[in-house]
């Protein structure tokens, strides 16, 4: 019955490939080609509205930067927005909205991306603006500009991290889960000093290694042909100059072999635990099995968790779960919050009783098709949207990238439809280990005995 519930929605979105007894069969077809200058170009037609998504992906993230070089990339992320050879400050925003379409982009650990979502009649100016920041964008860029980026990524940061409740527990939980010369140790957002200590020519530098053609990723999806397409992208990006490809990260190794204990005191009410382990990377084997075994403990009020710590023990505001799968490896995350009276000593042991639970005995049939039936839903409401964060023309780009197949739709989904019970219990044993993770206590003020103790042990 779940692959009967699939077929609707698929055939809607004109992915559905040929059918058999066993499975629904996912393809989200393309065309793809390269540039002499070394782009790559992936075009998917869409018809079903008369909209096109552009997709600009760099294959470069904070994991690209190096100790005392941090933030780059996302300074970058504000940087490519401020004006370029032939667009003039402001007029990116203003152009794009004139004609119907908004645009973002964003940082992570493993890429950039930048997108346009805009009428199908609006693709011819979407594609000049990516170009000509691709290939002009230092033809404007100058010391002023950049010292003036700095200032609202630093700003950003106290926003996100130093000012905000809880902010930073999540630089601790990088700073601890990796050495300090592996690229997930520090902050997508950078260091404070790093940032100030950037000079104009770095991040010059910066830009002419990472930002050309031969390390990007150019999807378009939507309500264009093929053909349109490629005489559209030949114009545009056909003179930016040839660059060289960037080499795949060879990361150091980056193997927990204790439980750290550490303590934030914080400007909060409240005291919050993260539990945190190094996990299998993305689309290795075990990593989709964590996205389960984090819907069993915390996905909704019904899971092991919440129901426990939340309503029946009533010890905790809120918990939740999840695996933050990255290419380099992964973080799986417990967080919960105490309750007014509990301390967070409480929490991580009834955590740990649930963990040692599924190490010792499988979750039932039922949990895991509740959460492989979750992530499907999910999987199939991104396939729905052509653009933005996640829509399809996002991951037809990320797909490409790290595996070299655009079309990785259905080899991805497979993965969840495959688990069973005794894939979330290996996944446990092999990942959630007690001796080898990071607990962050998170406290107010002045009140540290109310974090888990360092010589606290799971049993």
């Amino acid at each position: 019955m779940r692959h009967l519930r699939l077929i609707i929605p698929l055939l809607a979105l004109g992915v559905v490939g040929p059918l058999s007894a066993q499975e629904t069969k996912l393809a989200v077809p393309y065309t793809r080609f390269v540039l002499p200058n070394g782009l790559n170009v992936i075009i998917h037609e869409d018809h079903s509205t008369p909209m096109v998504a552009v997709n600009m992906r760099y294959n470069v993230g904070s994991a690209r930067e190096k100790p005392g070089r941090t933030g780059f990339a996302h300074l970058f992320e504000h940087i490519m927005f401020e004006g370029s050879g032939h667009v003039a400050e402001g007029k990116f925003d203003e152009w794009l909205e004139a004609a119907g379409g908004d645009n973002n982009g964003s940082t992570s650990e493993d890429g950039t991306q930048y997108w346009e979502n805009v009428p199908s009649n609006a693709l011819d100016l979407a594609l000049f603006l990516e170009s000509d920041r691709m290939g002009y964008l230092l033809d404007a860029m100058s010391p002023a500009k950049v010292d003036g980026q700095r200032d609202v990524v630093k700003n950003e940061r106290r926003q996100s991290y130093e000012n905000r409740p809880y902010g930073m527990a999540w630089i601790a939980l990088g700073e601890n889960l990796y050495p300090a010369d592996h690229p997930y140790h520090w902050p997508v957002i950078g260091s404070m000093e790093d940032l100030s200590a950037a000079s104009y020519q770095d991040v010059v530098d910066f830009f002419k290694k990472y930002y050309g053609p031969a390390n990007a990723s150019l999807t378009i999806a939507g309500d264009v042909t093929a053909a349109q397409a490629r005489r559209e992208v030949e114009k545009w990006f056909g003179d930016v100059p040839a660059s060289t490809s960037v080499a795949p990260i060879a990361p150091p190794a980056a193997l927990l072999t204790e439980e750290k204990h550490v303590v934030l005191e914080d400007r909060v009410q409240l005291p919050r635990v993260y539990i945190a382990y190094q996990s299998p990377a993305w689309l290795a084997p075990g990593d989709a099995a964590l996205d389960i075994t984090a819907n069993v403990l915390a996905g909704g009020k019904n899971s092991r968790l919440y129901k426990r710590m939340v309503y029946d023990l009533q010890i905790a505001q809120d918990v939740s779960a999840f695996e933050s799968s990255n290419w380099l490896g992964s973080q799986f995350i417990i967080i919960a919050t105490a309750r007014s009276g509990h301390t967070l000593d409480e929490l991580a042991g009834v955590i740990d009783e649930e963990i040692k639970k599924l190490a010792d005995q499988p979750p039932t049939a039922r949990e895991v098709q509740r959460a492989v039936n979750q992530y499907e839903a999910g999987f199939l409401d991104r396939l729905e949207r052509i653009g933005g964060f996640g829509g399809k023309a996002d991951q037809l780009n990320q797909y490409s990238l790290r595996t070299g197949d655009p079309d990785y739709f259905d080899e991805d989904l497979a993965r969840y439809r495959a688990i069973d019970s005794s894939d979330v219990q290996a996944a446990v044993i092999t990942s959630l280990k007690p001796a080898a993770r990071v607990v962050l206590s998170v406290v107010p003020q002045g009140k540290a005995d109310l974090a888990v103790p360092a010589k606290r042990r799971a049993t």
